[in-house]
């Protein structure tokens, strides 16, 4: 038996319900380890989950976090390619929120050696979704014009960092222009536009006779009906989020949710075929299951040989709400990390 430290929500609705709480590890199964949690990573399906607007999440009391890096305390009977002391990165379906947990060992592979567990906290989430979106989904080629929205996120520098293994043409959306220049500079994005009233006439020149042919979306409203449309014949958008209906305030305002909802874009699918243009949504969360697949992606993706995520703000485990907060005025650059004592 471990003695622990978790984030428990009693239940989905207003993220001041998040309280840290002691509790108990049994020993691990046959088939699972023990991870001592050394650095957790936010997202926004975090933020979803414990404010009830996201269908995965548990009924009742659950744990949010979906993934982390840490240390192997001990390892289940039939587990071989693990041992203790062996320092991984892992994805779990919530219960990340924890300074221990134990988790089937296919869900932890080895952290590289020369990662940070903060680093390696912030890959696995972010870097699959960014990979099955585009290559998957999105079929990229080498030289396409891919549009990222939130640029300056997670899933957004290593978007553009698997593009430019593709030798693509990118071009990044952010919400204030104070993230521009560090996507340009240290990033190298092609373009970086900020998403203002003026957005459409930015896209389109920033485009110039380039044929946009891969959008990754994840703000939705109006910024995605203007993509949509920029988007040229045969074109893909890949849907993986939607901020515009997140909310800074630990609970949601249902009342502007639902207005937002009244005016969500909508597209025909019975002009799909003279569009010639294709809409895709996913979510990596409901191919958590599906663990040869993400074992298969994984080993495409760490072929690409990528740097390792970059690490915005670190804070430690007993500020969690300062963390999700700052994580949530979407001010912050890269990874929002939580580190475990």
């Amino acid at each position: 038996m471990v003695e622990r430290q978790v984030y428990r929500m009693p239940k989905a609705g207003s993220i001041n319900d998040l309280t840290r709480q002691p509790d108990t590890l049994p020993q691990p199964g046959a088939d699972e380890v023990c991870v001592q949690v050394k650095a957790i990573g936010l997202n926004f399906a975090d933020i979803f989950a414990m404010q009830g607007l996201y269908s995965a999440t548990p009924k009742g009391a659950f744990i949010p976090g979906l993934e982390f890096a840490g240390e192997v305390l001990a390892v289940g009977e039939a587990v071989q390619d693990l041992k203790p002391g062996d320092r991984v990165m892992g994805a779990t379906r919530f219960g990340g929120y924890v300074s221990h947990l134990n988790i089937h060992h296919r869900y932890v592979v080895p952290l590289p050696a020369d990662w940070s567990f903060e680093e390696g906290a912030g890959f696995l989430v972010q870097g699959l979704t960014a990979y099955y979106a585009l290559t998957e989904l999105g079929n990229l080629q080498r030289g396409m014009t891919v549009l990222i929205h939130s640029a300056a996120g997670g899933v957004g520098i290593l978007a553009n960092r698997i593009c430019k293994k593709y030798d693509a043409y990118t071009i990044g959306t952010v919400g204030s222009a104070g993230k521009v220049a560090f996507l340009q500079q240290e990033e190298a994005y092609d373009a970086v536009i900020v998403r203002d009233k003026d957005f459409y006439g930015k896209l389109k020149q920033a485009l110039g006779e380039r044929p946009l042919l891969l959008i990754m979306e994840c703000i939705g409203g109006k910024i995605l009906m203007q993509g949509w449309k920029a988007m040229a014949s045969t074109g893909r958008m890949v849907v993986y989020g939607n901020a515009s209906f997140t909310t800074h305030g630990d609970k949601p305002n249902y009342l502007q949710l639902y207005w937002r909802y009244l005016k969500r874009p909508q597209i025909d699918p019975l002009r799909l075929p003279t569009q010639n243009k294709s809409l895709m949504g996913f979510n990596l969360i409901y191919l958590y299951e599906q663990t040869d697949l993400l074992h298969s992606m994984l080993r495409e993706l760490q072929a690409l040989q990528l740097r390792p995520q970059h690490v915005g703000q670190v804070y430690p485990f007993d500020q969690m709400h300062q963390a999700i907060r700052q994580f949530q005025q979407g001010k912050t650059v890269g990874k929002v990390v939580v580190t475990v004592p």
